[in-house]
């Protein structure tokens, strides 16, 4: 079975031989390697390009455990070398300490084109730039979108968005028959390789505390907090005596691990961050669900998810929306901040966004209104329902659309 992942092979596509080293990060099992090493090899192949001019080099295979050596490593690349072009692809370049210099080594040599994967703290885009001295490019992949999902899943469109919106994107779960292995897989990923090697390569001394905090922030998606917050309410329930600086130690390694990531609040009219409070988003709405033993199955929270994680996987920057909304009301005026879910990023386009998993009643709909209302310049304002309705357009230019339809097509943000 073929998964077709086109939003991230034709960001490969498009970034051949544009000098930089090519680096595909995202959490763990999420498919990069399957990007990689078959997708974008079929391309290749398809492109005319032979098969010794492609190197493909898997470092996280025990076979391959005496290529992650440095110097090893890049004399079997170069020895490798055959032709007036060479593809290097090498999947989990964590494995190899030092690996900085032996990209940058080998991005010396004209005639190589580099892709790396890598799952951990040390392929975070912000650390890219510096450890490749300014030459690295990310593509950062996610789980499954619903649509890639829907694609590959054999049976009826109902029954898979029934089945993502519970158990998620993971790829491996399409091969896992029922809802018991499915459980059993993310909870078991969760806890023995995303906690595992957080704890492990972090020297985690408070185990528990970390527990605590990835249990906050899957009850919690969509939730304005901030360290204080989230070390109180460890007090208070659990009686933790973890201080601020270590919760905010730990929300950095969860999200250097791709588990989690955070959306600041953006002031809209003041065109300025606010450090804190922000929200955080799973990567995947399956861990989540699983995490909490999938007790907690509020719709509002897992749509608000499944929305963050497809804005992003588009290639957008997201921020939570603030802006200021003043009235009067005998003689008395009131200032008060509205939250706009969804400021969505990408180059010179803006959307803002707000998720309501029911279609709302009218005087709901203009309390859900309002915040767009409050905003003073003409980019796209869309509200995303969890009902199947059809597009409409109000006539202050809002766009409402059904979930369904949002995430199944890739130009929905300019229907």
């Amino acid at each position: 079975m073929e998964i077709k992942r086109d939003r991230y092979l034709n960001r490969l596509i498009k970034r051949k031989w544009n000098g930089s080293i090519k680096v595909v990060t995202g959490i763990r099992r999420c498919g990069k390697s399957y990007l990689l090493f078959k997708l974008f090899r079929d391309h290749l192949i398809s492109e005319g390009v032979r098969p010794h001019e492609i190197i493909a080099i898997a470092l996280d295979d025990i076979r391959n455990k005496p290529l992650r050596e440095p110097m090893a490593l890049y004399e079997n690349i170069v020895g490798s070398v055959k032709g007036d072009k060479c593809y290097v692809l090498l999947d989990e370049i964590q494995f190899v300490k030092g690996f900085e210099d032996v990209m940058n080594g080998l991005r010396q040599i004209p005639n190589i084109d580099i892709y790396v994967t890598g799952s951990n703290s040390k392929m975070l885009s912000k650390d890219i730039l510096t450890e490749f001295r300014g030459r690295g490019d990310e593509i950062r992949v996610y789980p499954l979108s619903f649509s890639e999902f829907a694609t590959a899943y054999p049976g009826k469109e109902e029954e898979a968005w029934r089945l993502y919106r519970t158990f998620g994107g993971m790829p491996e779960l399409l091969t896992r028959a029922d809802e018991e292995q499915k459980t059993a897989y993310l909870q078991n990923i969760l806890k023995e390789v995303y906690l595992k090697d957080i704890k492990e390569r972090n020297d985690i001394r408070l185990e528990n505390e970390l527990d605590l905090i990835v249990d906050f922030l899957c009850s919690s998606v969509g939730s304005l907090t901030n360290p204080t917050r989230i070390s109180n309410a460890l007090r208070t329930a659990k009686h933790s005596r973890i201080d601020d600086e270590t919760v905010c130690r730990y929300l950095d390694l969860l999200e250097e691990s791709f588990l989690f990531e955070r959306s600041k609040r953006y002031d809209i009219r003041g065109k300025k961050y606010f450090d804190t409070p922000s929200k955080y988003y799973a990567a995947d709405v399956g861990l989540r669900n699983a995490r909490l033993n999938f007790r907690q199955q509020e719709e509002t929270h897992i749509m608000e998810n499944i929305i963050y994680t497809e804005l992003r996987s588009r290639g957008f920057s997201i921020d939570v929306g603030i802006v200021e909304n003043r009235s009067t009301k005998a003689s008395i005026t009131e200032y008060k901040q509205l939250e706009i879910d969804f400021v969505a990023n990408k180059g010179s386009q803006r959307y803002y966004i707000q998720s309501a998993y029911r279609m709302p009643e009218r005087e709901k709909e203009e309390q859900e209104l309002r915040p767009f209302l409050s905003v003073r310049d003409s980019f796209k304002k869309i509200m995303i329902v969890g009902d199947d309705v059809h597009l409409k357009r109000d006539e202050n230019g809002v766009v409402t659309i059904g979930i369904r339809q949002f995430l199944l097509d890739e130009n929905s943000l300019d229907l």
